[in-house]
């Protein structure tokens, strides 16, 4: 089965083609992360009207990398949501006039399943697993019995774990994006600030970095100039860390797993990797390269791929995207 896939949901314009679960055929994108570094921040509609000068071209230039004809695609994946709707609808157009003029089956995909499924493409999925999303926009525990069945089992209650660190970042007059800046800082920094490690025992599985980026806050707006910027972010990562290190234990002990999938944007911290393998490395952990721990068209494809194979499910050409899509 070959896929053709489009990711477009914030500020990343990606086609992929993928071959069965995980033979990368080709893979093509465009990031916007320069663009947005004076704004320190995406602007959905100039994020939006970036995808639409290069997401032809892309198509194109997927294609022309392999030695495949369009007519050997089989199905045209893209993103329906979530996402910022300007970015999801240019990909969703793309992909459904594409589909539309050859004549191809078009699937609608889960931008949190594609994390999910990226990665598959780095080895197969044991049952019954464990997913910890971690992105700018979502922190998510997944429980998985089988292929394409998620059950959420512990989320935010408010920031997401990206989001709080960008906005920890934008306090410490970082740049933008604050997540790689802050995990380089880091490892020169030394846990010396005092921060809550917001567990919310009565919260099950849930999470919450609202009260620890308000503390940061609350520090940095009392030593302003005098704040040490790498003793700060060591502390605000370590502090980020035991948290997700208490989920993980947590979840481990009320579900018996054989896997435990670490994806998202936040995936690629060298911190958190450090953590999981110190704490886990017993455990079989598959967290995906940093090349498609980011957002990529590659992750679609495949999430794709299992979407046809397990759930027989395609759409029509009326599709329409879905800002808020859950999982």
């Amino acid at each position: 089965m070959i896929i053709l896939a489009i990711e477009s949901s914030c500020d990343e314009t990606s086609v992929a083609i993928l071959e069965n679960e995980r033979n990368v055929l080709s893979h093509a994108l465009v990031s916007q992360i320069d663009i947005f570094k004076s704004f320190g921040g995406v602007v959905p509609e100039m994020a939006s009207r970036n995808h639409v000068p290069v997401i032809t071209r892309l198509i194109q230039k997927a294609i022309s990398d392999t030695n495949i004809d369009i007519k050997d695609i089989n199905a045209v994946a893209v993103t329906k949501g979530p996402g910022l709707i300007g970015s999801l609808l240019v990909g969703i157009n793309a992909a459904t006039a594409f589909a539309y003029a050859h004549n191809i089956p078009l699937i609608g995909i889960n931008h949190l399943a594609g994390h999910i499924y990226s990665a598959n493409v780095i080895k197969p999925f044991k049952f019954p697993l464990i997913a910890l999303l971690i992105s700018g926009g979502h922190t998510e525990l997944i429980y998985m019995q089988d292929h394409m069945q998620f059950e959420i089992i512990g989320e935010t209650l408010d920031d997401a774990v990206g989001e709080a660190y960008d906005k920890v970042a934008k306090m410490l007059g970082l740049g933008y994006p604050g997540g790689p800046l802050i995990d380089q800082k880091a490892i020169l920094g030394k846990d010396t600030y005092k921060l809550p490690r917001p567990r919310l025992e009565s919260q099950g599985l849930n999470f919450s970095f609202s009260g620890l980026k308000s503390s940061v806050a609350n520090i940095v707006g009392k030593e302003k100039e005098n704040i040490q910027i790498n003793n700060m972010c060591a502390s605000f990562q370590t502090a980020v860390l035991d948290v997700i290190d208490f989920k993980l234990e947590k979840a481990f002990s009320l579900h018996d797993v054989e896997q435990l999938l670490v994806v998202g944007g936040v995936a690629a911290n060298k911190g958190l990797r450090q953590m999981l393998q110190d704490r886990y490395g017993h455990k079989d952990i598959v967290i995906p390269p940093l090349n498609i721990c980011t957002d990529n068209a590659i992750m679609i494809a495949a999430a794709a791929y299992h979407q046809l194979k397990y759930q027989k499910q395609t759409d029509t050409y009326i599709l329409g995207g879905q800002a808020n899509l859950s999982l």
